[in-house]
C-alpha cells in the first residue's frame, strides 16, 4: 500500500530534496541539485515566485519508506496571462512502480480539482529558468547542471497514467571549430558591417562585476523576446534579483556576450558558462566544505561550456546578432580550448535558435516533453 503524505516540515522538505540522490545512487549521467539552492526553493521568504504561485509538494512511502516524490504549482500569473486553467507538475521522482507513481499524480490532480482548475500539466517550474520537460530520449548521456535527468521508464508511467505529449524541447551537443576555421572570419567581417550599419556595438568586459550596469536589463529583454513561448511569464524584479545573485558568480566573462546600442540600452546578449555538471556530481551537490573548489576550477578551465540564453530585441532579430553573438563564444571556447558545447533545451519549433547550429558540427541528442492531461 502506497502512502502520501505531504512536505510539511523542514525535515520533510530535507527527505523531499534528498530522496533522487538514494534513486539514482549509482547512475552515472545523474546529476545532483545543488542542495543549498534546492532546499531554498520550498520557503516564500527564499522563493519569490511565490509572489504569483501555489505550491505544494508530497512524498509516497511504502513500508515506512520513501519510494517517490512531486510536487505541484499553480502559476497564477500564467493561467491570467494564457487563460488557463492549469496546475504544473514539478519534481517528480519515482521508482518503478505504476502504484506508486498513480498514487503521486493523483495528489497533483485532486489538489487541481478542489482549485478548480482543468488541466495539468508538467514537469516545470516555478519559471521558465527553472529545470523543465522530462527526458524522453538521451538517457545514455550525462545531464548537464541546468537540466533534469530520469530512468527510461519514466515516459511509460506519464503515458499510462493518461498523459499526452503537450509540447518537446530538443538539445545539441556542438563541437568546436579548430583554430582558424573559416567560417569565424566571415562571421567576423559580418558583424563589423552589421554593427556600424545599425550603431550597435559589443559591451567588452573583464570582469562579471564590470557587467552590472547591463545585467540589470537582462530580464526585460528575456520577458520582451520569451514572451510567446510555452509557459513563459514576466519575471517580477525581487525574481530576477534572485537569478542574478545565483547565477551571475557562476558566469566567465569570456563567455558572457552582450550587444548594446548607442544610448548603451542592452539590445541583445548569449549567455554560456563553463560546465560544472561534474564538479557537481563529484560534490554530491554540496558547495561546503569542498564543492566550491570544484566549481571554481571548472570555472576557469572548462572543456565543455553549457549554452543558457540567447535574446535579441524583436528590433534587431533580423539583423543576424544572434549569429554575431555565438560567434563570440565560439572564438573564447576555442581560446580556453573548449572542445564541446551543450545547448539548453530549445522548443522543437524554434527553427530560429536552431538554425544556428547549422554552420557547426552539431548532433541533437536529446530530448525532453511536457505532457499534459484534463482533468
Amino acid at each position: 500500500m502506497v502512502e502520501i503524505k505531504e512536505v510539511l516540515s523542514k525535515s520533510d522538505i530535507k527527505k523531499f530534496v534528498y530522496f533522487p540522490d538514494k534513486l539514482y545512487k549509482g547512475e552515472k549521467n545523474y546529476i545532483p541539485e545543488l542542495k543549498s539552492d534546492e532546499m531554498a526553493m520550498y520557503s516564500p521568504e527564499t522563493n519569490f515566485s511565490f509572489e504569483y504561485c501555489d505550491a505544494r509538494f508530497f512524498l509516497a512511502y511504502r513500508d515506512g519508506k520513501i519510494v517517490g516524490r512531486i510536487g505541484a504549482i499553480v502559476n497564477k500569473m500564467a493561467n491570467e496571462m494564457w487563460n488557463e486553467k492549469k496546475i504544473r507538475i514539478t519534481r517528480v521522482d519515482f521508482i518503478d512502480d505504476l502504484e506508486v507513481s498513480g498514487a503521486l499524480f493523483a495528489a497533483v490532480e485532486n489538489w487541481g480539482k478542489e482549485l478548480g482548475l482543468t488541466e495539468v500539466h508538467g514537469p516545470l517550474g516555478f519559471t521558465d529558468l527553472d529545470k523543465e520537460g522530462l527526458l524522453v530520449e538521451g538517457f545514455d548521456r550525462m545531464g548537464t547542471s541546468v537540466t533534469i535527468y530520469n530512468y527510461p521508464y519514466y515516459p511509460k508511467h506519464f503515458e499510462a497514467h493518461g498523459y499526452e505529449k503537450d509540447t518537446d524541447w530538443v538539445e545539441y551537443r556542438i563541437k568546436a571549430p579548430e583554430k582558424g576555421d573559416k567560417r569565424l572570419e566571415r562571421v567576423t567581417k559580418v558583424a563589423e558591417h552589421v554593427m556600424a550599419r545599425s550603431k550597435i556595438r559589443f559591451y567588452d568586459i573583464k570582469k562579471i562585476k564590470e557587467a552590472k550596469p547591463i545585467i540589470i536589463q537582462i530580464f526585460d529583454l528575456l520577458s520582451e523576446c520569451y514572451k510567446h513561448l510555452y509557459g513563459v511569464v514576466p519575471y517580477t524584479e525581487n525574481v530576477a534579483k534572485d537569478y542574478l545573485r545565483r547565477f551571475t558568480p557562476l558566469l566567465n566573462p569570456a563567455f558572457a556576450k552582450f550587444i548594446v546600442d548607442e544610448n548603451d540600452k542592452l539590445v541583445g546578449f548569449g549567455l554560456a558558462a563553463p560546465s560544472l555538471a561534474k564538479a557537481i556530481k563529484r560534490c554530491g551537490g554540496h558547495l561546503f566544505p569542498f564543492g566550491w573548489a570544484y566549481l571554481l576550477y571548472s570555472l576557469h578551465h572548462p572543456k565543455e561550456i553549457e549554452l543558457y540564453l540567447v535574446a535579441v530585441h524583436p528590433d534587431y532579430q533580423k539583423a543576424g546578432l544572434a549569429a554575431l553573438l555565438m560567434n563570440e563564444i565560439t572564438k573564447s571556447a576555442i581560446e580556453y580550448g573548449v572542445q564541446y558545447a551543450e545547448s539548453s533545451p530549445e522548443l522543437e519549433d524554434n527553427k530560429h535558435v536552431q538554425d544556428l547550429w547549422k554552420n557547426y558540427e552539431a548532433e541533437q541528442h536529446k530530448r525532453r516533453r511536457c505532457y499534459h492531461k484534463m482533468l
